[in-house]
């Protein structure tokens, strides 16, 4: 690359992987890494659940050390919102933060992840109402959490649904709603969605489904009640709010690239202007087949960035791996591998009320994608499917008492 090296907007996991995946391919370019963090990049996973819990400190959420960014000369600047961008012909430019510091760069890695849906509804701003991104959302929660008596979560997504597993394990009265008629709607099917409605109520949560959020009523500054779309209202000294990401993309936009939803990238990490890449919670990859994917988890962030940073390297290498996720409910650990939008059939392993059991996805007799719970070999073992080849006769799949592997099929 040629000077002044490379930019990555965003101090992110993806930006993050960007940066350490240049080095590992042996790009000597200059690497500066910009983030509006005051931390240096750090996992956000554990942030719903070992951190939330008290189980995690935020130094061991860091994903590398000062040390290790300063020994493989990757400049790391915090606390530095980038405003502007302005992109030359060429793919080079110059960026430029709110507090007026300017980098220039030759090549540009956009990392800018991504913002929690917000409500605008009366009492929004009222004390006690928080949302949950990033470290400092964590502190703060945590903090909240500790002298909380009665919790609200509003949405069954994912983080709502491991913010109110560890708020109930703690002790505190825990209410979910969830405006749809299911939880995790966008995610699984209907038999897993069930299966934690019901994990959850055994533990003693309430989950309130078809229910929307009318207002947050208050005393003083302070929140003590939400309001529900049925007239009726559940007390809360707590609100944690969780209805999904808005990704990143005004600086995207800012210099003329794709978006959707997110920034549009292909399977190499490139954008609408292939002298710009992308990664992480900020992005859609096109599929190839018509197709926006949108994938909001560590292993895709890890993948695009990767792609992305041989792109830059000058050896592009495409998407390979196989989307996987996970999410920690309590002692109910969820493993997603695959994509199961799409699937026509549904299959079963396994009795979901022993907590221990997996559902399988299958699109025209083939397996996409698997939802295992307490099951990691079926996990595991779909995951090699997927990644190498192969499938699994759909008819016989749900049989508990013929081993998953036995019932591999190979395929060219």
């Amino acid at each position: 690359m040629p000077h002044p090296g490379i930019l990555i907007v965003g101090a992110s996991q993806a930006g993050a992987q960007v940066a350490t995946s240049l080095r590992e391919r042996g790009s000597t370019a200059p690497v500066t890494l910009v983030g509006a963090e005051p931390h240096l990049p750090y996992q956000r996973p554990p942030l719903s659940k070992a951190f939330l819990a008290d189980k995690a400190t935020e130094d061991s959420l860091l994903l590398r050390s000062a040390e290790y960014y300063r020994s493989n000369d990757i400049d790391v600047v915090t606390d530095e919102w980038v405003a502007d961008v302005v992109l030359d012909r060429d793919g080079s430019g110059t960026a430029v933060t709110r507090s007026g510091r300017t980098f220039d760069f030759g090549r540009l890695a956009l990392t800018t992840g991504g913002t929690p849906r917000r409500l605008s509804i009366p009492g929004a701003d009222l004390d006690g109402v928080l949302y949950l991104r990033d470290l400092d959302d964590a502190v703060r929660l945590r903090g909240a959490l500790k002298a909380a008596r009665n919790v609200v979560v509003v949405g069954g997504g994912f983080i709502g649904l491991e913010a109110a597993a560890v708020a109930r394990a703690s002790g505190k009265e825990v209410v979910v709603v969830e405006a749809l008629d299911r939880l995790l709607a966008r995610a699984v099917a209907p038999v897993m969605s069930d299966f934690c409605l019901a994990a959850h109520q055994r533990r003693g949560s309430r989950i309130l489904l078809e229910r929307g959020v009318i207002s947050f009523e208050g005393k003083g500054t302070s929140v003590t009640s939400v309001a529900l779309s049925d007239g009726t209202s559940v007390p809360a000294d707590l609100v944690l709010v969780g209805i999904g990401l808005v990704p990143r993309t005004e600086i995207a936009e800012r210099i003329g690239l794709r978006c959707e939803a997110g920034i549009v990238i292909d399977a190499y990490g490139r954008t609408s202007n292939p002298d710009v890449v992308a990664a992480g919670d900020c992005t859609d990859l096109d599929a190839g087949d018509g197709r926006l994917v949108r994938i909001e988890s560590v292993a895709n962030a890890i993948a695009q960035a990767r792609a992305a940073a041989a792109t830059l390297a000058g050896s592009p290498t495409p998407l390979g791996a196989v989307p996987w996720f996970w999410s920690d409910q309590a002692d109910v650990k969820l493993q997603i591998a695959g994509l199961s939008a799409g699937h026509d059939s549904v299959v079963v392993r396994g009795e979901p009320a022993s907590e221990s059991f997996s559902v399988l996805y299958f699109r025209e007799g083939e397996v996409v994608a698997v939802n295992a719970v307490n099951a990691p070999r079926d996990y595991m073992l779909v995951k090699r499917i997927l990644d190498t080849g192969g499938s699994l006769p759909m008819d016989r799949a749900g049989d508990v008492d013929t081993p998953l592997k036995d019932l591999v099929v190979r395929v060219a």
